[in-house]
């Protein structure tokens, strides 16, 4: 929901934005963009290869809008940005959400391969930026890093009561709940996830959990869970386009990630008051400084979090002042008023 709320904050009286996206079912964004401001269009293609033959597509509806700057997300699509920016004479954005090695290997070199035909890449940590510039020796184009951020008045304690989630969920009101909000793909861990609820509740016998998101690895991570007899325990609630209810639901957050950008749902926890134990995956360290803003763990060393949850799970006062650092913290550096900021000033330099 990056866009979304990134347009939220926009200038629209300074800029006009316009929003295309191939795979047809991939849509839960466009009524929010459409609600506030977008002009959203499909341009269908199911896979890279279709994707590949949308240029012509793409370059008409550039001539037919007027449109001044091309920003791409994600490498299929950013690939085709640079390809539609160099035939029309366009600059190219391009915002680098990962680390290149966490990519298959014909993507990353396609990407790497056409990297230098961005106008300017936007790296959203540190960790990322780092990673391009070890992946790509003779980077001809401009660097920066804008950190992801969130919208801290969106996204604040206090709007939702947690009691109505536990209700919905049939969770009783006085159990303490663990929730993550993840896309379900390998690099999340979420089977490790489940292992280590598992575990927590050998512990603490009254704990329940809740997993918001959806995605290739679904009933692999039901069918994990069912094996370990945590159906009544573990609460898939499938993809919501609204989580705050969910995080106001939560005691805690917990992140067993072996690599990341810089997880907007994290800033979105955090922002609105969760105490977060969590892997140093990619970005989440430039993030949570370790026992400040959060708990933090080796990516190999996973089942750290088991004793750090248990810990805050037993120590409310530990857990409320966590929660306050965490909010703290976002507000301070990872705004999302900052970020467009940097967007727009970035977007006037290159018009």
């Amino acid at each position: 929901m990056l866009l979304p709320e990134t347009l939220k904050l926009h200038d629209q009286g300074q800029f006009e934005f316009h929003y295309i996206y191939f795979l047809p079912w991939k849509d839960q964004m466009a009524g929010s963009l459409l609600a506030h401001g977008g002009k959203v269009v499909c341009i269908k293609a199911n896979n890279n290869v279709q994707l590949m033959l949308k240029v012509p597509a793409v370059m008409s509806y550039v001539k037919e809008h007027g449109i001044q700057i091309i920003h791409g997300h994600l490498p299929w699509a950013g690939i085709l940005a640079r390809l539609v920016g160099r035939l029309a004479n366009t600059p190219v954005i391009y915002t680098e959400h990962n680390k290149q090695e966490r990519y298959h290997v014909a993507t990353r070199k396609m990407n790497l391969a056409t990297l230098n035909w961005n106008t300017c890449i936007v790296s959203v940590s540190k960790d990322v930026e780092e990673s391009i510039r070890k992946h790509k020796r003779g980077l001809n184009a401009r660097l920066e890093t804008v950190l992801n951020g969130v919208n801290v008045s969106h996204f604040s304690p206090g709007q939702f009561n947690g009691k109505d989630i536990r209700n919905a969920l049939g969770i009783p009101m006085e159990a303490p709940v663990i929730g993550t909000v993840a896309v379900f793909r390998f690099q999340k861990r979420l089977d490790l996830w489940i292992e280590l609820a598992k575990e927590i509740i050998t512990n603490i016998p009254e704990a329940h959990f809740i997993i918001v998101g959806d995605g290739p690895l679904n009933s692999q991570l039901l069918e994990k869970t069912k094996q370990l007899k945590l159906n009544e325990r573990i609460h898939f609630t499938g993809l919501q386009t609204e989580i705050r209810p969910y995080l106001a639901g939560f005691d805690m957050y917990m992140m067993t990630s072996v690599f990341e950008g810089l997880p907007i749902a994290l800033l979105e926890a955090m922002s609105c008051g969760c105490p977060v134990v969590s892997t140093k995956a990619g970005g989440i360290k430039e993030v949570i400084r370790d026992k400040v803003d959060g708990l933090l763990c080796e990516v190999d060393e996973p089942e750290k979090l088991v004793e750090m949850a248990c810990d805050l799970i037993r120590n409310k006062e530990k857990r409320e002042d966590l929660a306050l650092q965490a909010r703290r913290r976002i507000i301070s550096v990872f705004s999302m008023e900052n970020m467009v900021a940097k967007l727009e000033k970035l977007y006037k330099e290159l018009i």
